[in-house]
């Protein structure tokens, strides 16, 4: 059994997403990689009641689960930009969604495999959709895992901020290799109305008004990801799971990094 540490997998993540536009034929959607483990201990035990009751545990993907490996996929700076603007979802927004949650699964199971070579087995998870279609959450929410792994913060939003900002994608497996704790965020919160101070953008640019300071409407936002599908007409090329809005994370101040940040 050879070895493999955080360092290792954080180098391998940022080759991987670094060629994928060569590899996929796709536009340049991304920036740098972020990554954090965590050890699979009982701070992930809290998982059903602050997620939803059928969330599953590492140990429940893995018996022999180690270690929880959570990695963020920022979206580059002019597709954000590009989204910024209207009340609808840009077309690459929306590609970008498609390529990234196809990106997230093939690199997955690209550092499983590297964790595998090395001699430790992993469980993987979908980027997207492993949710109930009823309850709208997540059975393995990889924002909640996320934040227990301090990799971020929940905004206002309900989107995680982490030092890149909240636009990109999270994704994330459990593996038997001991990484140990390796943290990215420090702060305890990473939302400016969260932290006490002045703001709410998000919450004011939502289409639909799903966001308060204090309640997140799930279903009217969910709606809004529906109707999105029904009136745009570059929707019929995209996979019907092309759930895609963006407006609240568009050109916030925490697009691209953590505000709090001391």
């Amino acid at each position: 059994m050879s070895t493999v540490n955080i360092d290792d997998i954080r180098h391998f993540l940022e080759k991987y997403v670094a060629g994928e536009p060569q590899r996929s034929g796709t536009p340049d959607f991304w920036r740098k990689p972020v990554v954090v483990s965590a050890r699979a201990d009982e701070r992930f035990d809290i998982l059903p009641q602050i997620a939803m009751n059928e969330h599953v545990l590492p140990r429940d993907l893995l018996e022999t689960a180690r270690s929880v490996l959570v990695f963020f996929i920022p979206f580059q700076k002019w597709l954000v930009r590009e989204n910024r603007e209207g009340d609808r979802p840009c077309e690459n927004w929306a590609r970008a969604y498609v390529c990234t949650n196809d990106l997230i699964e093939r690199v997955s199971q690209a550092v499983g495999d590297l964790l595998k070579e090395a001699g430790f087995e992993s469980g993987l998870t979908p980027a997207t959709h492993n949710f109930d279609e009823k309850k709208l959450m997540a059975r393995w929410s990889h924002k909640h895992l996320a934040h227990i792994a301090d990799l971020g913060r929940f905004g206002s939003h309900y989107m995680l901020i982490t030092p890149e900002g909240c636009c990109g994608r999270l994704g994330s497996l459990v593996t038997e290799a001991d990484l140990g704790d390796h943290p990215l965020i420090a702060t305890r919160d990473a939302c400016f109305v969260k932290a006490g101070k002045k703001c709410g953008k998000c919450i004011e640019r939502c289409p639909v008004g799903a966001l308060k300071e204090t309640d997140f409407d799930r279903k009217a936002c969910w709606d809004r990801l529906n109707e999105n599908k029904e009136v745009l007409d570059y929707f019929g090329s995209l996979p019907e799971t092309t759930d895609v809005c963006g407006k609240c994370a568009a050109m916030m101040p925490c697009s691209f990094t953590n505000p709090v940040k001391t």
